[in-house]
């Protein structure tokens, strides 16, 4: 199919038209003909994939080892599991009939935290299943409000398998003026098919408040059409324009932005319309009806003025709250910037290895609350799944820091709009090359800090985070990427240490001398401990005897499974440790060989341009090299 008959098909949605009686014939075989529009809701959003976090070490610190439920609807939605989850119970519970189905729904969280994304993804779902409705319905009436619950329920219910709970419907007083018209005669009424339309505001409305002066309710019920007066009276029904947000959303959904900025009479048709399925119009015709769902959202000082006021009880009884707090989880977070890098055109611009990981981890620990006796680093770091037990004795699990955060944990600090404007900065901040890089961002970040005029405390906590976190953290980092850059056979170096170790450590642990098969040099116990203490003293291995015993003892296991061979040298984590330090102890040698200035000779000139060029293999510039190695220098010098 070519692109233009493809867009000719998506158009071509055709309402379907069909007689009351066909109509009656499809709910018999198809339920969803009368499902609600949380029903319908429910069914766009799907299954959920359910995740079982005791196969997974990060995910069961995280969800201790319960069951979570992944919703594929939702997978943009990065760290958000909690929200979707009360998201998709709303609609669960309202599609049961439950007092959820006379709620608002309404999403609570600061600025930039998804709010918004989420009320779009909500109305692209609505999209996915149509509804029926009476055909010339300026409010989309359903055809099941042609018949009464007392007296044709039974019959609906035997014949067509229609449950009570979908009827007594209120008829608009369009559809009354029809039916007076047509003197009772129903199967004059035609039944359309129609998809719900973000574009075409069909079953699906946004509205936003107004001027506090001049708003009024006409924004959610409509008003009197003055171009029809010269036709029809004043109170006729086809004198009346429902363009209101809930007369346009009818089996549908309507977003109400920023709801709490409205002035309280202009809310007062969504207690009637949620609570009673039908609000009152300007004029003095009966009820219009509304079966729908009501989406609200707005910033948590909206919220807690409306919440204070005596005068709004009416309406907190009547609100489903949802928090949408910031991501608090590293890697979700890097996640959401990757996401947004695709949508733009840096999506091809090179991105240093730890560019994205520092900014998230600057993000996430503005809006993680101060622990007690314990690093924020660490808790950051526990959020995102790790486990410190062996490296930071004072970090805690997880459930203990959340239990001591508190419910309101993730409402404040920087927004994911705040932090992808800084990346935006840093892309652009060398004007010879459209990159980024954490030395470039520390930067900027800084800067920008200082520029937004926040409150002192504020302030220094944030500048603290730069310059006693992210700062040295970044230092370690780079020296790594930096050293294993410098060793040009890092693996196989590795892996040799690895086995020297072992073999050492077993003929020691055995009181045997050893001879070098190469070389036939004889070590006897006390140089064969020497040659172990100098891979062991880098890393400061407290007791040598007890670590030589447990690798030994590790690697006779792994060898038994492996065919006689040693596992690789970084299968055992706290081995690995050593080895690198061991083998990054010195870093006299690389120095000369990662600066930039001019070389004495010709190998080491051979030598520098390998190192930059393992380096760009890793994902950094020529320009990122350069000066990522010139600020590790400066740094190394003074710490």
């Amino acid at each position: 199919m070519s692109l233009f008959n493809q867009y000719i098909e998506r158009y071509r949605k055709e309402e379907e038209e069909f007689t009351l009686e066909e109509f009656l014939d499809i709910c018999k075989q198809d339920r969803m003909a009368y499902a609600s529009s949380a029903e319908r809701m429910l069914a766009a959003i799907g299954e959920p994939e359910l995740v079982d976090t005791r196969k997974d070490p990060r995910l069961s610190r995280l969800f201790s080892n319960k069951v979570i439920k992944v919703y594929p609807a939702f997978k943009d939605f990065y760290g958000m599991e909690d929200t979707i989850e009360q998201i998709v119970s709303y609609f669960r519970h309202a599609a049961q009939g439950l007092e959820e189905k006379k709620q608002i729904l309404y999403l609570l969280g600061p600025v930039g935290g998804g709010k918004s994304s989420l009320a779009e993804k909500l109305k692209h779902l609505m999209e996915k299943a149509p509804f029926y409705a009476i055909k010339g319905s300026p409010v989309n009436d359903s055809p099941l409000s042609l018949f009464s619950a007392d007296e044709d329920g039974d019959i609906l219910l035997q014949e067509y398998g229609i449950a009570l709970r979908y009827l007594g419907k209120v008829l608009s007083p369009w559809a009354v003026k029809r039916l007076h018209e047509y003197n009772g005669d129903i199967t004059k009424f035609r039944v359309v098919k129609r998809w719900p339309s973000v574009l075409g505001q069909v079953g699906i409305s946004k509205t936003e408040p107004g001027d506090e002066n001049n708003q009024d309710i006409s924004s959610l019920v409509g008003k009197v059409d003055i171009r029809k007066l010269e036709k029809y009276s004043q109170d006729d029904p086809d004198a009346y324009s429902y363009s209101g947000g809930l007369s346009l959303s009818n089996q549908g959904l309507m977003e109400f932005v920023e709801m709490f900025k409205a002035p309280i009479k202009v809310l007062h048709p969504l207690l009637t319309a949620t609570q009673e399925g039908n609000y009152k119009g300007t004029e003095g015709f009966g009820a219009i009806p509304f079966d729908g769902v009501v989406l609200a959202h707005s910033n948590e000082s909206e919220w807690t003025t409306f919440r204070n006021n005596k005068n709004n009880e009416a309406f907190l009884d009547r609100i489903y709250i949802v928090k949408v707090p910031y991501c608090l989880r590293v890697s979700e977070e890097v996640k959401i910037y990757e996401k947004l890098l695709q949508h733009s055109s840096l999506s091809e611009s090179p991105c240093a290895p730890g560019t994205l990981e520092m900014l998230a981890q600057f993000s996430v620990l503005t809006r993680l609350k101060e622990p007690e006796n314990s690093s924020i680093y660490s808790k950051m770091r526990v959020y995102d799944g790790e486990n410190l037990k062996d490296t930071d004795p004072k970090a805690k699990s997880y459930q203990e820091y959340r239990d001591f955060a508190g419910v309101d944990e993730g409402m404040t600090g920087i927004s994911t709009r705040f932090a992808f404007k800084i990346l935006s900065r840093v892309f652009n901040f060398d004007h010879s090359e459209i990159a980024a890089n954490p030395v470039h961002l520390l930067y900027v970040l800084e800067q920008q800090i200082e520029q937004e005029q926040l409150p002192p405390e504020v302030e220094q906590r944030y500048i603290a985070y730069l310059k006693e976190y992210l700062s040295p953290h970044y230092a370690e980092y780079i020296e790594k990427e930096l050293q294993t850059a410098y060793l040009e056979s890092y693996s196989e170096y590795g892996q040799n240490i690895f086995d020297r170790y072992v073999t050492y450590a077993d003929m020691w642990i055995q009181d045997q001398e050893f001879r070098d098969p190469d070389t036939g040099e004889v070590l006897d116990r006390a140089q064969l401990n020497t040659e172990l203490e100098k891979i062991e003293k880098p890393a400061g291995i407290a007791n040598p005897k007890d670590f030589r015993h447990e690798v030994v003892n590790f690697v006779l296991r792994a060898r038994a499974q492996n065919h006689g061979k040693n596992p690789a040298w970084t299968s055992y984590e706290k081995l690995r440790v050593v080895i690198e330090k061991r083998m990054f102890s010195s870093t006299e040698d690389l120095l000369p060989v990662i600066s930039f200035n001019a070389k004495a000779s010709s190998d080491e000139q051979k030598k520098h341009q390998d190192f930059v060029q393992r380096m760009v293999d890793k994902g950094y510039t020529d320009k990122q090299v350069r000066l990522l190695a010139e600020w590790y220098l400066r740094a190394r010098k003074a710490s």
